[in-house]
């Protein structure tokens, strides 16, 4: 077995491990609320999200094209393995850091950081990331502009708009039935109100469960594509053994095919990490940032997977935790503005405009350090 395949296999294996952390990393996005309004307990609400992240995985590719062939021009930049294991450690080691301090921050952007820095890193010019192509971006176009820092800003900002327009609506719709007499009004109380939305949240957040695996598992699966791409070019894949002829990545002449084991091992590894837990960000999501009952959680999920289902299917790579933490600020906000807890607001948005850069800045310091000390 040469070097190469060694490194293609590390690198594979690296992917794995932050696919494993994105799982616990961002479990509180699709559970938080409906273990913060005791609709289910912590255990039935990991497992229903590490079954929905399975399905919901391995559910399209877009994303996962996206990432494999939409940021990095690699025409220009090497995409080495080394290059890729730098950019899937960039990832790790701020994703840890933000677990840690129980920050609910962008697994999603993490790698995108990671990728672009280290990228920058090989050749030392900005030139390596696509930064906007196609005059119809939204639905073919490639680029960092279009695919990560425009939905950066608008997919949180209408996540909040629409967890606050429902919980409106509904809250509208309570108020008239409030005013019926009769069977309409003796189920708008709040107690049946609780039990009913009790039930419709089970729903919404196995709904958020699907929609993060839908777009937080492919990203990966864009790494481990991409690093085969790159290896199938380079001879890598040349003569491989019997047992590893799967890596072989054949047939991308016209457009990128994700194979399937890649997508299968992914939604696994995924679903095993959702199954760990994250309590530390479920506890900030679901219990600092605002008090919530299960029609406030209702509302946010609903909000936040309509708005990451309709990202993924455009191959869009969105921050599944910028979205939930957003619609659960509409939530509340539609409560009264001082029902949130800003302190712990302005502590998440410091650690979502601090992702791409730090982890780019890691990524593009390993780089360079695998450069002085000869490994790349």
């Amino acid at each position: 077995m040469t070097i190469a395949l060694v490194l293609l296999i590390a690198v594979i294996l690296t992917a794995l491990v932050f696919e494993y952390i994105n799982g616990f990393h961002d479990t509180a996005n699709s559970i938080a609320t409906v273990v913060a309004t005791k609709v289910m307990t912590p255990t039935q609400a990991v497992l229903m999200a590490a079954f929905m992240n399975l399905i919901g995985a391995l559910w399209g590719t877009a994303v996962a094209k996206t990432v494999a062939s939409g940021l990095i021009d690699t025409g220009i930049a090497e995409v080495t393995s080394q290059v890729l294991i730098c950019a899937l450690l960039g990832g790790i080691i701020w994703n840890l850091i933000t677990w840690w301090w129980g920050l609910p921050s962008s697994s999603s952007h993490a790698l995108v950081g990671g990728l672009c820095g280290a990228a920058v890193g090989s050749v030392d010019t900005f030139s390596a990331i696509i930064w906007a192509q196609s005059a119809d971006p939204w639905y073919t176009g490639k680029g960092v502009l279009w695919k990560v820092v425009v939905p950066m800003f608008t997919s949180p900002a209408a996540g909040f708009l629409l967890g606050l327009t429902i919980m409106g609506v509904l809250f509208f719709v309570i108020s008239r039935m409030n005013m019926s007499t009769g069977f309409i009004g003796w189920i708008s109380r709040p107690r049946w109100i609780n039990a009913f939305f009790g039930k419709a949240q089970i729903a919404s957040a196995a709904t958020m469960g699907f929609a993060h695996g839908s777009n937080d598992a492919q990203k990966t699966m864009g790494i481990i594509a991409l690093a085969l791409v790159a290896a199938e070019g380079a001879g890598t894949l040349d003569n491989l053994p019997g047992w590893l002829s799967f890596l072989h990545i054949g047939g991308q002449e016209k457009e990128l095919v994700i194979p399937a084991w890649i997508a299968f091992t992914c939604a696994i590894v995924m679903a095993a990490g959702t199954a760990a837990g994250g309590w530390r960000i479920i506890k900030t999501l679901g219990h600092k940032m605002v008090k919530l009952h299960p029609i406030h959680g209702f509302a946010a999920e609903t909000a936040s997977a309509t708005m990451i289902l309709t990202a993924s299917s455009l191959g869009i790579p969105v921050s599944t935790t910028h979205n939930i933490s957003a619609a659960i600020m509409g939530v509340g906000c539609s409560k009264r503005w001082n029902a949130i807890r800003w302190t712990v607001v302005e502590r998440m948005l410091w650690a979502w405009v601090l992702t791409i850069p730090a982890t780019g800045g890691i990524a593009y310091a390993l780089v360079k350090l695998m450069h002085v000390l000869g490994w790349a």
